[in-house]
């Protein structure tokens, strides 16, 4: 038979159940704004039916809380974290292909590359009209040198943005360590709580948050696994959680987080010709290396390596053709056009890192050389002073790399093409000058318009060099010897340093108008030739036998670098808006199961309240029924 009293601990029960119930919806409308807070819910069940030794056998016994536990839906959790790294990935590459997009306007207000041509070849016109006259020398040289001006700007403007894009991934290497860090600290402390059988639910929204956050910088997977006794083969409570980022590096194990080191190349590491100085590469803290130009690193990371180092994939690759153990020498013969074209070659003048196979080298100076039949080599010279590996015979056949093939036009790209535009033009432009027959004012043989200046203020004097029938170009200069002339090449000039040869600067009438020595100066056929360079593309003719910058002429050349920038900006701006109205439906799913609705607590609230005021009837009830039983039957 049941106690006299069970009843009324029938009734206790179902009064903390209701209070229990209450205190869940009180704390989730205290949390209605409170970002990634998921909703909590009193899970309650009957307690196990108690033998009374009667004919019915068995009665309940109440009700008992057995956890609050919190609405979330791991799904749309993976399906959210997968949209913000490329909504974060778009976002960056947006707001910096749009400083792009400023820097190469052309209008009313902002006098860009076609308003600098435009006043060149205008002066240019003038001249031809008057080519003997002083004056109108000293106006073209002074428009020429605008567009010196012009295409230095623009290199450095590039320059510092790719400095600034370079900062920005250090901080958002800061934010990843920081939040890693956090959530081994999360780990840990939730580990403790549920160990003893709780839900440690307001800990777990605190992480889910921190990874929300994560994605957004880089790609992330999440992984909780049951850490389980198998000796005594129970389940401990606890959980082992990790967090991959970047296409599954371990960022995150449980209590442990690894962390993310920025460290600046050397001069002697750039990887590409006009890179800035001190770009940053990442490792991991335990010295591995982080995979930086992994497809799957996603997120901010990804748009910001792509914007710093894209090169529209025309990185330099080709195979080992030839090692010179005695000299420390590598041949590397390639096949990509972009290759043998020195007008387009990127490779670093300072030295860098080159891979041969698997293992990784130093160079210190390259040779390019191109023969009759279209053959192309190049040759590095290895410097061991750096590194760890010693050159072999095993190399041979092995496939050499310099830097990534990163498929997106970032800053190199752009970089890129500009040298590439100032060499095409600078070289055909002083070719009409050089021609057989040209002769200045003082009747002197013609020198060339535009040089390049280098680092200890002198000027590179440019020339074509063969040697034996091939083309050969140096990464550095040489000294002049009998059986090896001085010479520079077109290699040497970039957007940076290209400037106005400076004896043609300090005195225009050593400017070469007309060819033949014995006719008046009237004569202006050079300068007729030099006016067919801005609209005629076969006229602007490469190493290769080219026509045009990318079968364009000289005034089509921003039209051309133009349609990159607004072709990346616009989809960058598109892939924003789409993956930001993607979030927007992703999060509003998952706030319909784990956002708090007022109305639908305020419904919970009625109930409980109803329930609570039953229960508390109920004892009420059982308060008479004892206080006739105990004071009034037994009397």
């Amino acid at each position: 038979m049941p106690s006299q009293f069970f009843g009324l601990n029938i009734s206790y029960t179902g009064l903390t159940a209701a209070n229990a119930g209450l205190n869940t919806v009180s704390n989730n409308i205290s949390n209605a704004e409170t970002e990634g807070y998921s909703r909590q819910s009193a899970t309650q069940e009957a307690n196990l039916a108690l033998r009374t030794f009667t004919t019915y056998g068995c009665a309940g016994a109440g009700v008992d809380t057995i956890a609050i536990e919190r609405l979330h839906d791991d799904f749309y959790d993976t399906k959210y974290w997968d949209n913000h790294e490329k909504l974060g990935e778009n976002t960056i590459k947006s707001y910096y292909m749009e400083s792009l997009e400023n820097y190469f306007v052309d209008d009313e207000r902002t006098a860009g590359f076609n308003t600098t041509l435009d006043l060149m070849y205008n002066a240019l016109e003038e001249l031809s009209k008057d080519a003997g006259s002083s004056s109108t020398k000293s106006q073209f040289v002074h428009y020429a040198q605008s567009l010196c001006d012009y295409f230095n700007t623009i290199s450095n403007q590039l320059s510092e943005l790719q400095k600034d894009i370079n900062m920005e991934i250090k901080d958002t290497v800061s934010q990843i360590n920081s939040i890693a860090e956090q959530v081994a600290t999360l780990n840990k402390q939730i580990n403790v709580i549920e160990l003893t059988g709780s839900h440690a639910n307001e800990l777990r929204d605190k992480r889910a948050l921190l990874i929300d956050q994560l994605s957004e910088y880089v790609s992330v997977d999440v992984k909780e696994t049951p850490i389980v006794d198998t000796v005594n083969n129970y389940d401990t409570g606890a959980n082992r959680y990790m967090v991959t980022i970047a296409g599954g590096q371990i960022l995150v194990d449980t209590n442990e987080y690894n962390n993310i080191e920025c460290v600046q190349r050397e001069v002697y590491e750039t990887v590409n010709q006009s890179d800035a100085v001190g770009l940053y590469e990442l490792k991991w803290d335990n010295g591995a290396n982080f995979n930086l130009y992994s497809t799957m690193t996603g997120g901010k990371l990804q748009g910001l390596i792509e914007l710093r180092d894209g090169n529209n994939t025309e990185h330099f690759t080709g195979k080992v053709s030839k090692v010179d153990l005695e000299n420390n020498r590598v041949e590397i013969k390639v096949s990509y056009d972009y290759l043998k074209d020195l007008d387009k070659c990127t490779l670093s003048s300072t030295g860098g890192k080159i891979a041969l196979g698997n293992e990784m080298f130093y160079y210190s100076d390259w040779e390019y050389k191109m023969d009759a039949d279209g053959n192309c080599t190049y040759t590095f010279q290895l410097d061991e002073t750096y590194g760890v590996n010693h050159l072999s015979n095993s190399r041979l056949d092995k496939v050499a790399q310099v830097g990534r093939s990163v498929d997106y036009q970032g800053i190199p790209y752009y970089q890129e093409q500009l040298n590439e535009f100032v060499r095409l033009f600078a070289k055909n432009f002083n070719k009409i000058l050089l021609q057989d027959g040209a002769v200045d004012s003082y009747g002197n043989a013609g020198q060339i318009l535009f040089a390049g200046n280098t680092a200890l203020g002198g000027q590179f004097d440019f020339d074509d060099y063969y040697k034996d029938g091939s083309k050969v170009c140096y990464s550095k200069d040489r000294d002049d010897t009998d059986d090896q002339p001085f010479y520079d090449t077109y290699y040497l000039l970039t957007a940076a340093n290209f400037a106005i040869n400076k004896e043609v600067s300090d005195d225009p009438q050593k400017l070469a108008t007309r060819t033949g020595l014995t006719d008046g100066e009237s004569k202006a056929d050079i300068v007729f030739e030099l006016l067919e360079l801005k609209h005629d593309s076969t006229k602007l003719v490469s190493d290769t036998g080219t026509m045009g910058f990318r079968g364009g002429s000289t005034s089509e050349f921003l039209q051309s670098l133009l349609s990159d920038v607004a072709l990346n900006s616009s989809r960058a701006k598109s892939g924003k808006t789409y993956y930001n109205t993607m979030g927007n439906t992703i999060n509003n799913q998952r706030i319909s199961i784990s956002g708090v609705d007022s109305d639908e607590e305020a419904i919970s609230l009625v109930r409980y309240q109803n329930n609570y005021n039953l229960a508390s009837k109920m004892i009420q009830t059982f308060t008479e029924i004892y206080d006739r039983l105990i004071l009034q039957t037994g009397v």
